[in-house]
């Protein structure tokens, strides 16, 4: 009778609305006020929370693509495989994603498998991701980021006039790639203010990948207070260069943000 009762369950679409609608309002509410808030869930994001869950640090990663990954999904020109230098395969190796040695230094993964196992073990550790969000400015009390102001990715592709919701945060990372978006919305709202030469955004410059690989982890620091960068973000404000089809010094990058902040 069990089996049989389980076979014919019936299925009632207003439980299931529900069941998503309150589920996620339930996290939602909970993930409004943070340890940390990321913004950015490509490769550099995805680490640097889940080194920080690790430490039992409250995060959340807000992300207005509706997928994770960043430009890791596509490998190089849309062949999925990613490359990997000998010093990043130790986060690899610690999250379980299978490497291949293609010659001394140098290690290739599936960048399926590379995105779905980091977004995975990163969510496993306590990492909140709330994606089709986008943060459209920044709380700032007395000289100080104290959070994010945060609106439906597609209320901006619509353009459609919407008030966004607030989040708050101890610490927020940006890590939004080449374009380092939350730190363009501080420059653009207060002025030239960053801890940079110029106080300005310094650029990102042409692409080298073995200066970029290593500047990417120098850059990753504090930005403003309570604003760090990882990611290509670190070397689009700190002016390193780009680095191409090779990820390595994401991870790191994430790493590195994950130890500074938790040090503080």
């Amino acid at each position: 009778m069990g089996k049989k009762a389980e076979k014919t369950q019936k299925l009632d679409e207003i439980v299931i609305s529900r069941a998503i609608i309150e589920e996620f309002t339930k996290d939602f509410l909970e993930y409004l006020e943070v340890d940390v808030a990321i913004v950015g869930a490509g490769p550099a994001g995805m680490t640097a929370g889940y080194y920080l869950a690790k430490k039992k640090k409250k995060v959340a990663i807000f992300e207005r693509k509706l997928s994770v990954g960043g430009g890791m999904w596509g490998g190089g020109i849309m062949l999925n495989r990613c490359v990997f230098q000998e010093v990043s395969k130790s986060i690899l190796d610690e999250i379980g994603v299978r490497t291949s040695k293609y010659r001394k230094g140098y290690y290739t993964t599936d960048s399926l498998e590379t995105v779905s196992t980091l977004c995975s073990t990163a969510i496993k550790a306590g990492v909140r991701i709330f994606n089709l969000l986008s943060v459209e400015d920044v709380m700032i009390r007395k000289d100080i980021i104290t959070g994010l102001v945060l609106n439906w990715s597609a209320v901006s592709l619509a353009n459609l006039h919407v008030d966004p919701i607030t989040a708050r945060a101890k610490y927020i990372v940006d890590a939004t790639g080449h374009d380092a978006e939350i730190v363009r919305i501080v420059t653009r709202k207060i002025g030239k203010k960053l801890y940079t030469e110029t106080g300005d955004l310094l650029g990102e410059k042409p692409m080298w990948a073995e200066i970029g690989e290593k500047t990417i982890v120098e850059n990753t620091k504090k930005v403003y207070p309570n604003l760090y960068v990882a990611g290509m973000a670190a070397n689009a404000v700190f002016g390193g260069p780009r680095m191409g089809p090779i990820f390595g010094g994401m991870l790191l990058s994430g790493q590195r943000v994950a130890e500074l902040i938790l040090s503080r």
